[in-house]
């Protein structure tokens, strides 16, 4: 049996690796372009070194935990034959992980903030809240929905470029339509959605899904989900600019 330290040195090499390009970029402007000391150069390490220990216990709970679940479940879905328990799941896997996303909270408490300043909505707290919590529950439904369709695609065996297609031809549409002041949260919701929490585990269920079904490829239909989580974001925050 695999001790959960396994491949754990692997892990904090390749964070290290990965994170080695930022820091010479931001060392390399810092005292040749700008001929600045780096300030706060103990908290600047110290920052350094727990985010190094944070990606590399990350992506190692990733292989250890996500990526397994996620497999599994979709194994046990398609296993199981039913068509109505394996859209539940994948529309609350969509929703759930969304709604929990670090880097959603962040952007909606920001929007808020900015609607605020802008005289949208009121400045006092419930008026933020409630807005920002609006936000991200239209998010989540968008990317739940997404997932959905993701999985019916592989299901069905859909091209994927044909409903990415249509999918931005709408987003096109509902530019012209929606608010000024909510296009850039839209845009940008779209990309918020594919982080830490939720492109895990639905790229692991995709795979697994994909690898479960006879005639299905992993590599060709398994993926593609994140592409739909990303695009159904902005349709459905400019959708809530109109309404709210």
């Amino acid at each position: 049996m695999k001790s959960p330290l396994d491949g754990l040195g692997k892990s904090l090499l390749d964070s290290v690796r990965d994170l080695l390009p930022i820091l010479l970029v931001i060392g390399f402007f810092q005292l040749v372009v700008l001929q600045q000391p780096i300030p706060q150069l103990g908290r600047l390490l110290a920052g350094t070194l727990l985010v190094v220990a944070g990606l590399t216990l990350f992506v190692r709970g990733l292989e250890m935990g996500l990526f397994p679940i996620g497999e599994a479940l979709a194994h046990a879905f398609a296993r199981k034959g039913s068509l109505f328990w394996l859209l539940a799941f994948a529309f609350a896997l969509g929703f759930g992980t969304t709604v929990a996303e670090p880097a959603l909270i962040a952007v909606a408490g920001k929007a808020a903030e900015a609607a605020a300043e802008a005289g949208l909505i009121a400045r006092d707290r419930a008026a933020l809240e409630r807005y920002a919590d609006g936000l991200r529950l239209a998010v989540a439904l968008s990317v739940g929905v997404a997932i959905v369709l993701g999985v019916i695609r592989i299901l069905k065996g859909w091209p994927l470029h044909w409903l990415i297609i249509g999918g931005y031809a709408g987003v096109v549409v509902m530019t012209a339509f929606a608010p000024p002041e909510i296009v850039g949260i839209a845009y940008d919701s779209g990309g918020v959605t594919t982080s830490t929490i939720t492109v895990p585990l639905v790229t692991a269920l995709g795979v697994g899904l994909a690898s479960s079904i006879r005639g299905r490829n992993p590599m060709v239909d398994g993926f593609g989900l994140i592409a739909f989580a990303s695009l159904t974001p902005m349709i459905f925050v400019m959708a809530y600019g109109m309404v709210v």
